[in-house]
């Protein structure tokens, strides 16, 4: 592993759990899926209930972080704004809700439930109503509250706190530097498990419907053989994006592949009974609406039926075991959106999308089936599920362009997501680094083909459930924990804001001597101006004050940053974050006035500061050795507001005639 960036617990910890499943379908393929299966039984049987509350604590927590004073607050520092514009956002939020699933289901679950309803008679009006109703709960606000909590702590830690956008920062509040031992090696494994698992999972669902779609239009034969090739293929043209490194050409590719489901998705709508569908989607939404609450907790207690374990338990666990994959994505994403903001466009625009789509397929599906097709599409869904797309694009319009679209869609979501899953799953086991080897995005990539190739052939589609329902159920207990840090370190920091613990008015700078302020002015510095002031000023000045520190007995570290050239005064805190005063080279943008000066803009180098909160930071270039010992004391001085305190000194631990031992600042590296 010579040149590899891992974190070696996390990544020789999830890759043998994730071996030990795939030995179990490699070396005893005739006894998997008896395996697979009392593996998902004794999960489902022993903690299906836990699935159940769990998904609705989420729904709960993260609607009270939005509706709360915690909704106020930045993913990122308080002077932060948005990397993308609102629209350019919400639409790559509504990107995040298409994949594999939708294309799978839009057609086969409402009838599925239409011919076994888990309540009504079937195929009657009423199991209409339920199988529309049923779909929607399992792809409506619950499966993205699943998303929001990690997808809000990877958010709020990571352009918060700065820390890496690894699931261990998530527990920060809780652990403080033991994120980086036992505990969050374990986090991290469990992340890395439910993600290769929910990934091979989809790829389990894409590859079989990507076969039925060309045995309906050529003739390919529907065997295991032909399936392991398609997952050979897929996985292939994941690897040579990850090698060649044509991300622009996939992501070109991706979002091509969106606006084709969405005029997929129109043409079904424009041919079909339109009036009907959209009569049906306002209808949709009540009956939604109206047992909503009954089936956030019901779990069939006093009737046991295997439909709660077979549709809405696995749907929670497989969402949940994909949330770091799409968690990581929606919070790169949205660094300097509000909590609120957040929450409230996670949650209602993907199911937004999510419920037009099940609307416009299930519902004409469901038209058909009682009309021209007298019964024959729900009784091909229920021979086989994979065909249900193509069965029913034969009753509309264009039926081979249109089934011919579906493979090509379906084909590019499954190279998106092994592409894309090996990234999310590389950055974890990196410990948040992104500036990995490719060979190591080529492994993950591998192992998510090898993964879904070898437990489809050994125990077809219940084996992939069954792993990820099984590694589904740890991750759920971390994240019932994430919702537990994140309310500890929004707390801390609405009490930091009313402590006004923030940065300083007037600029240091303003205290420089004149003749060095102009010097600079005249003269801008380069990089290496910049790095021997750090080596020259700052950083005596910092270990100065960490002697000063030390001599009150306090324990204060002045660490270097190697070929970064940055330093830091770090005093650590038991009971809160870290006070931190740091100093790194940084560059920005000169002003350029015209198209040659833009195409080679001029750089401006300083020496910024950064601090535990996150905040921007201010070019200490024109300070002098004791100028900066001052600015540190003033900044520390403001962290120890927060301490003086007493609702805050109670947040973060720290007894109030005890001041030093209870900071509550930030972790920057």
């Amino acid at each position: 592993m010579r040149g590899f960036v891992i974190n070696r617990p996390v990544f020789i910890g999830s890759v043998a759990i994730t071996g030990m499943f795939v030995a179990i379908g490699a070396f005893l393929p005739a006894r998997a899926e008896t395996i697979f299966g009392a593996v998902q039984g004794w999960t489902l049987a022993s903690f299906g209930w836990l699935f159940l509350l769990a998904v609705a604590i989420f729904l709960g927590a993260v609607v009270f972080f939005a509706a709360s004073r915690f909704g106020n607050l930045k993913l990122g520092p308080d002077d932060s704004t948005p990397d993308f514009r609102f629209l350019s956002w919400v639409a790559m939020l509504f990107a995040a809700g298409m994949g594999i699933g939708l294309m799978y289901f839009g057609v086969g679950e409402p009838l599925t439930h239409y011919a076994a309803p888990p309540d009504a008679e079937p195929m009657t009006i009423a199991a209409q109503r339920q199988a529309m109703t049923v779909t929607f709960f399992h792809y409506g606000v619950h499966a993205w509250a699943i998303y929001a909590v990690v997808g809000l702590s990877l958010a709020y830690f990571g352009h918060r706190y700065n820390l890496p956008l690894t699931i261990r920062s998530g527990l920060y509040p809780l652990l403080k530097e033991r994120i980086h031992g036992p505990i969050g090696h374990a986090v991290d494994i469990f992340a890395i498990c439910g993600t290769i698992f929910g990934v091979a999972t989809s790829m389990g669902f894409g590859v079989l419907q990507i076969n039925a779609g060309l045995t309906h239009l050529i003739g390919l034969p529907n065997t295991a053989l032909v399936q392991l090739t398609l997952i050979a293929v897929v996985t292939g043209a994941a690897t040579i994006s990850v090698v060649t490194g044509v991300d622009k050409g996939v992501r070109i590719l991706s979002e091509l592949n969106l606006a084709t489901a969405v005029l997929l998705m129109l043409f079904v709508l424009a041919v079909g009974p339109t009036a009907l569908l959209m009569r049906d989607f306002v209808q949709n939404i009540g009956f939604y609406l109206d047992g909503f609450l009954l089936r956030t907790f019901n779990i069939y207690a006093y009737e046991p039926r295997p439909w709660i374990d077979a549709w809405t338990l696995f749907y929670w666990s497989w969402w949940i075991s994909w949330s770091p994959f799409v968690g990581m994505f929606i919070a790169r994403i949205s660094r300097g959106r509000t909590v609120r903001e957040f929450v409230i466009a996670v949650l209602c625009v993907p199911a937004g999308f999510t419920f037009l789509w099940m609307t416009v397929f299930g519902n004409t599906a469901l038209f058909l089936d009682t009309t021209v097709a007298e019964g024959a599409l729900s009784a091909a869904v229920a021979a086989d599920m994979s065909v249900a797309l193509f069965q029913f694009f034969e009753y509309l319009p264009l039926p081979a362009v249109t089934s011919t679209l579906a493979v090509a869609l379906i084909g590019v979501f499954f190279v998106t997501s092994a592409d894309s899953g090996s990234l999310v799953v590389d950055t974890i086991a990196a410990g948040g680094r992104t500036d990995t080897t490719t060979a190591q995005r080529v492994f993950w990539c591998s192992l998510e083909g090898v993964v879904a190739g070898v437990l489809l052939a050994a125990g077809g589609l219940g084996a992939l459930q069954s792993a990820t329902i099984a590694t589904a159920l740890p991750f759920t207990f971390i994240m019932l924990v994430l919702i537990w840090a994140l309310a500890k370190g929004m707390q801390a920091d609405l009490a930091q804001q009313r402590a006004g613990f923030a940065a300083p008015q007037a600029h240091p700078a303003a205290g420089a001597p004149l003749q060095r302020r102009l010097s600079l002015l005249l003269n801008p510095p380069d990089e290496r101006d910049v790095k021997e002031h750090i080596m020259a000023a700052v950083t005596p000045a910092l270990r100065k004050v960490a002697a000063l520190f030390k001599e009150r007995g306090m324990a204060a570290t002045v660490s270097e940053g190697g070929e970064e050239s940055s330093t830091a005064l770090k005093v650590p805190s038991e009971g809160g974050r870290d006070f931190i005063y740091g100093v790194q080279p940084a560059s920005r943008r000169l002003a350029a006035f015209s198209p040659l000066e833009a195409a080679q803009p001029e750089m401006r180098f300083e020496a910024r500061t950064f601090f535990s909160d996150g905040s921007q930071g201010y070019d200490v270039m024109p300070l002098t050795q004791d100028q900066i010992v001052a600015d540190v004391l003033v900044q520390f001085e403001r962290y120890l507001k927060l301490v003086q305190s007493p609702e805050t000194a109670l947040l973060v631990g720290a007894p109030e005639h005890e001041p030093e031992a209870g900071l509550d600042g930030g972790s920057a590296t």
